[in-house]
């Protein structure tokens, strides 16, 4: 994998760039649909590529272990033969899954063992086996197994935490290193910065992290309930230690308003399931601002969903219909929502980078800011 920066915003640490891959690639900053279980929900390939236009999607480790279940992603060839998407792909390592089963899983320093959500089974994900699983699923970039904090998060329990993080990724990097590739094109693996919302902390672990000299890194643990301003904080101070010349991505974040101030801040790469889980609850981002679509206003508007996007869905049906499906709980109106709103992250990611390379994003950000929060 390869990085080049190619223009930085003079007025904040907002920068554009371009990640390499055997896959395809990648103009930064990007934000990277969810495809938890081999598929971004509701949405085929073929839209995700021509009407939504991502560049990059996520799996999910824990997920797709457990089902389809690693033999029958081996057989395929991997995951991009098995969803038939061609592009890049990054795996996260099933660390956010297995910490939020809080009541069915345990932490230790082998590892942590944890039961199926979907049949109670005991499984056991050690760094060193969860680098061959995401070698098995064979994404484009994989994750460092780390244990995720919960907001908020005693500091004593966080310095633990880091500093068992850190002991695994050696683990992790020491696997990685010594295997190779399964189907033919190259892997990369991103370290993931944890330590709560403790300054010292987030310190020295970017330090930590930074000192290992992947290709890229993650930022972790910023989307846990914690206030807009303490993601803003640490994720300044860690951008501060990780090398400018290496992608960042900030790990599950957020709302288009998080995902412009982060930008801000020198964060390249973002996902999060919000885009399509509020499309499925009729909450649509917009240009304006943010819509609730089933709301009785909505009920005669039969305007388009977006006047000036270029989507096929968002000029051809209209508000009313899509509160009427919505409204039915017709699978449609997930799907028409779910086009919509990746679409508006993917546009969104991709006016910033055309106003950093301008030199006009931080004005620009802070306009889109005040109106991208409204409730419509």
């Amino acid at each position: 994998m390869k990085f080049n920066l190619t223009a930085q915003d003079p007025l904040s640490k907002a920068r554009a760039g371009e990640i390499t891959t055997d896959h395809g690639t990648i103009q930064t900053p990007i934000f990277m649909p969810v495809g938890t279980a081999g598929t971004v929900k509701a949405v085929h390939q073929r839209e995700l590529k021509t009407d939504i236009q991502a560049q990059i999607i996520l799996g999910n480790t824990y997920h797709l272990y457990l089902r389809p279940g690693l033999n029958t992603l081996e057989n395929a060839g991997g995951l991009h033969k098995f969803n038939g998407w061609d592009g890049p792909i990054l795996t996260d390592s099933g660390g956010y899954q297995v910490y939020s089963l809080t009541e069915v899983r345990k932490i230790k320093e082998e590892g942590v063992t944890f039961r199926s959500h979907i049949d109670g089974s005991k499984h056991l994900f050690t760094p060193e086996n969860v680098m061959d699983i995401q070698r098995i699923i064979g994404a484009d970039i994989i994750m460092a197994f780390d244990e995720c904090t919960p907001y908020p998060c005693d500091y004593q329990y966080a310095r633990r935490s880091i500093d068992m993080t850190h002991r695994w990724l050696k683990r992790c990097c020491d696997r990685f290193d010594s295997t190779e590739p399964k189907y033919g094109y190259s892997q990369t693996l991103f370290p993931i910065v944890q330590g709560s919302v403790y300054k010292d902390l987030r310190v020295k672990s970017a330090e930590v992290i930074a000192s290992y000299e992947r290709e890229g890194n993650a930022i972790g643990g910023l989307s846990v309930g914690e206030p807009a301003e303490e993601m803003y904080e640490m994720t300044e101070i860690v951008c501060n230690i990780l090398p400018q010349q290496k992608p960042r991505y900030l790990m599950g974040v957020g709302t288009p308003v998080n995902i412009l101030e982060n930008i801000a801040l020198g964060i390249d790469m973002f996902d999060c399931v919000m885009p399509t889980r509020n499309a499925r609850n009729g909450m649509l981002f917009t240009k304006n601002g943010i819509i609730n679509i089933k709301n009785e206003k909505w009920k005669n508007d039969f305007s388009a969903i977006e006047e000036d996007s270029d989507l096929f869905a968002d000029k051809n049906y209209t508000k009313a219909y899509l509160r009427h499906l919505i409204h039915s709980g017709e699978m449609l109106g997930a799907q028409i929502a779910t086009l919509h709103n990746l679409h508006f992250y993917l546009w969104l990611v991709k006016e910033a980078r055309k106003k950093i390379i301008a030199g006009e994003f931080y004005n620009w950000k802070n306009m889109m800011v005040n109106r991208l929060g409204q409730r419509l």
